[in-house]
């Protein structure tokens, strides 16, 4: 079986073209009134707002996946194998969108909620040449045959990154994860303890805590993709380990992007060296995504400084941070975004003998720990602040009422982030699901001789590669100084979903093994579970994904 050229791969793009340009054309007059998009029209016509968001970013994956093999060829450097994946992913999502839009593991979307009807599916996915593209390239056999190139030339966990920088600290850090953090992330997941605090001496030591400020801020000043590519490598270890960043790349993007210089000068050394931990302070427990309606006040006192009363949630690392980026309501009489302010709140770190006893020590902060399935090694917790203290040069920027406005600055850089998160555990669980697939035999023949669960595995192999372009193209956008809120939520969107795709076909490749806590399998599963979860949940960036492309399109589509 010929493996298909970047060229070959055309004929079923422009098939993908046609039908979102369809999707958009029928779906779009459903939404705006009056000229406008409709918030009120949105919200009732979410489920075929959201069907043309994952037909969209899917669509740009394959795209994406085109461009990377159209410069391998370029450069010369094409395999076989890097040609089968980008055939498998084109011809699979063209063969599995004629029959409906996977919107989640147990959702998905008629073609005809979106208005596309039989002729519309007749002139693109159904045509003669994209049927044949994809029953060639994204059959089962043809999946078969991919998992098996894959692992017979241990393909699966490479993939070139035509950078020499890129590709030294790719491998800088793959050498860090298989002595440090692989050997105890395990110890880690079932004990529910932190993380050693002389592995996060070591990542300091590499960089990890100021990988994108600037080096005038002590940072390494490195690009976006750079992040990715450390973010993968940690979290292919551990995703606990991968996400430690996190919250760094947040304050300094807040920071970054708000702070007044002096804020600058004293926090953003201290962060990048990993002296200062600092922790997102954002979710209630009455409000995730609806930040909005928040409820938690800071109340000026005569000297400038702030008393802080609420309550948050979902607080991560709660117990060892120094800097909590805090974000609360300064104007009672404001009921919206415009009434709420961000802070950069000192805080005192816990005890490492007893950070769950004795993890919060301020006056008028208490911290009660929120038990969890996965993500561990971190640790949650819901907050408590009942009169905590807040110093007067807190306040970001010292613009009260920007709050919202500088949050939202940050959450392309971290929606990228937890994308290149995704695509972490996702190689992980495709690492585990083919050693274990290699080394288990049953009827007289290892597991990946079966076809059931080497089509697993080249599915997966596909859906990796593909995630993994898109976090790349959401990072280059960010790189550029472009807005990339829509790049940025496509890229969350399929690399979440892939992990959780990945992991749960590691556990069925593992069989009972892959439930026993003691197998890497089962880690992996619980951890994933989370990803679409937080930093907008999927359903979120569906949405925010359906009224960007919707505000794009021509007002005749």
């Amino acid at each position: 079986m010929n493996a298909p050229s970047a060229a070959d791969l055309a004929p079923s793009l422009a098939a993908l073209d046609s039908l979102y340009a369809t999707a958009l054309e029928r779906v779009r007059p459903r939404v705006v009134d009056g000229g406008k998009i409709r918030s009120e029209l949105l919200d009732r016509h979410q489920l075929a707002c959201h069907g043309l968001a994952y037909l969209a970013t899917e669509r740009e994956a394959a795209r994406q996946l085109a461009g990377w093999l159209a410069r391998l060829e370029e450069a010369g450097t094409a395999t076989d194998l890097d040609r089968r994946i980008a055939g498998a992913y084109v011809g699979e999502l063209c063969r599995a969108t004629a029959g409906g839009i996977d919107i989640g593991p147990c959702e998905s979307i008629a073609p005809a909620d979106l208005g596309l009807d039989d002729a519309a599916l007749r002139r693109t996915l159904l045509a003669p040449e994209v049927i044949a593209f994809a029953e060639r390239h994204a059959s089962g056999e043809a999946l078969v045959a991919l998992a098996r190139s894959a692992v017979e030339g241990n393909g699966y966990g490479t993939h070139a990154l035509g950078d020499d920088t890129l590709e030294a600290i790719q491998a800088e850090f793959r050498r860090f994860v298989a002595a440090e953090v692989k050997p105890i992330a395990q110890e880690v997941h079932r004990r529910d303890v932190l993380l050693p605090l002389e592995l996060l001496e070591k990542m300091s030591a590499l960089g990890v805590f100021g990988l994108t400020v600037p080096e005038e801020y002590g940072g390494q000043g490195l690009s976006k993709v750079a992040m990715c590519v450390v973010t993968e490598e940690l979290s292919r270890g551990y995703i606990g380990v991968g996400s430690l960043g996190t919250r760094a790349e947040i304050a300094a993007e807040l920071i970054l992007g708000g702070g007044t210089e002096e804020q600058k000068r004293e926090w953003l050394p201290r962060i990048s060296s990993g002296a200062v931990l600092p922790t997102a302070v954002f979710t209630e427990p009455n409000h995730g995504s609806d930040l909005a309606h928040i409820k938690t006040r800071a109340e000026r006192q005569a000297d400038g400084s702030w008393l802080v009363h609420g309550s948050k949630t979902w607080i991560t690392h709660a117990t060892r941070a120094d800097l909590m980026t805090l974000l609360a309501r300064t104007n009672p009489d404001e009921p919206g975004y415009g009434g709420l302010s961000m802070f950069l709140a000192p805080k005192a770190r816990g005890s490492e003998d007893r950070p769950d006893v004795d993890g919060f020590r301020d006056p008028g902060l208490t911290g009660t720990e929120i038990k969890v399935l996965g993500y561990r090694g971190m640790k949650e917790f819901e907050l408590g602040f009942d009169g905590f203290a807040v110093p007067a040069g807190a306040l970001l920027g010292q613009r009260e009422g920007q709050g919202f406005k500088q949050l939202m600055a940050t959450f392309e850089s971290a929606r990228i982030q937890t994308a290149a998160r995704g695509v972490g555990l996702a190689q992980a669980a495709l690492d585990e699901a083919v050693a274990y697939a290699l080394a288990r035999h049953q009827f007289g023949a290892p597991l990946v001789a079966f076809p059931r669960v080497a089509r697993k595995i080249g599915r997966i192999v596909a859906r990796v590669m593909a995630a993994r372009q898109l976090t790349w193209f959401a990072a280059r956008a960010k790189d550029g100084g472009k807005r990339c809120d829509l790049e940025a939520g496509m890229a969350k969107l399929l690399a979440t979903r892939a992990a959780w795709e990945a992991a749960d076909a590691c556990v069925q490749i593992h069989g009972g093994n892959g439930y026993a806590e003691e197998y890497v399998a089962s880690r992996l599963l619980v951890d994933a579970r989370v990803l679409s979860i937080f930093e907008g949940a999927n359903e979120i960036q569906a949405h925010v994904i359906a009224r960007r492309l919707l505000e794009q399109a021509p007002a005749s589509a």
